[in-house]
């Protein structure tokens, strides 16, 4: 079943192309899956210039939400969001609310650390320590204090698995980790995520500079962690969005356009901005 999203359309001179202020609700299937983030309202400022317009969508638990777009849309500012990476820049500010299982993440007295430890982030570009391949995904768990030793080592074995890598770097654990091939190094950062125990990852173009080989592997890798991950993921590249998202969300400077099954997205979507957009004739 899906559930309509109430549409509230504000033309802006500057940009009259644009359907502006969309708000979306999830589209909800039969299935029994909880609402794991709902975005209420949400705005988002580099100093005087607004970078997100009232964005508010539902995610479900367990499911992987593709978000799409040209370049400076708004993308990479919404997903880091999530985890609050945006504080570390200057003279940035937001309205509205994200909550994570009804706790809204920016409540003033919540602990961001343990806010990243529930939402772990992979890069565009792989960024393995300059460390072992064991120190790397052991370093989240350290900087944590945990000190048992054969707990280390059995949560980097399971991490490593879960990133379906060990079988690949099993006999090399104490290497560097600047020895592996860049899809190797990118599933590498995915373990040393998974090695704290999130509930949500946020991946931004974890395969845009992969070969087709190291990016299938990636996207396999994908469908498996959403066993047990929400997981949030921007691409530039349509094809992947349509084969590993179960929902897909279309930016557009800044605005929320479309959000809906994938399916319906990439095969009847409900504005001619997002058809434009999917099927290559801008961006």
């Amino acid at each position: 079943m899906i559930v309509e999203a109430e549409k509230k359309i504000n033309v802006h001179t500057e940009t009259p192309q644009l359907p502006l202020q969309i708000k979306h609700i999830a589209p909800m299937k039969t299935a029994p899956q909880m609402i794991k983030i709902q975005v209420k309202d949400f705005q988002f400022y580099y100093g005087p210039v607004r970078a997100l317009h009232g964005i508010t969508m539902d995610i479900l638990e367990k499911t992987v939400v593709g978000i799409i777009g040209p370049s400076g849309c708004g993308k990479s500012t919404y997903l880091r969001s999530f985890n609050r990476m945006n504080d570390v820049i200057a003279f940035t500010r937001y309205e509205g609310q994200i909550l994570i299982d009804n706790k809204n993440i920016f409540d003033k007295n919540l602990d961001v650390v343990d806010l990243r430890r529930h939402v772990g982030m992979v890069f565009q570009k792989s960024n393995p320590f300059p460390k072992s391949i064991f120190e790397n995904v052991a370093y989240g768990l350290k900087i944590n204090d945990v000190k048992d030793k054969a707990f280390i080592e059995q949560k980097v074995e399971a991490s490593l698995k879960a990133a379906a890598i060990w079988d690949e770097v099993k006999d090399r654990m104490h290497k560097s980790a600047f020895t592996l091939s860049g899809g190797q190094q990118q599933r590498l950062c995915i373990a040393r995520a998974l090695a704290v125990e999130p509930q949500i990852l946020l991946l931004d173009e974890p395969a845009s500079a992969l070969d087709p080989i190291a990016t299938a592997k990636i996207e396999e890798l994908i469908h498996e962690l959403k066993k047990s991950y929400t997981i949030l993921i921007v691409t530039h590249n349509m094809q992947q969005a349509a084969r590993v998202s179960d929902y897909t969300a279309f930016f557009m400077l800044g605005e929320l356009v479309e959000y809906d099954d994938t399916s319906k997205i990439f095969t009847n979507p409900s504005h001619k901005m997002t058809e434009d957009y999917v099927t290559g004739r801008f961006g």
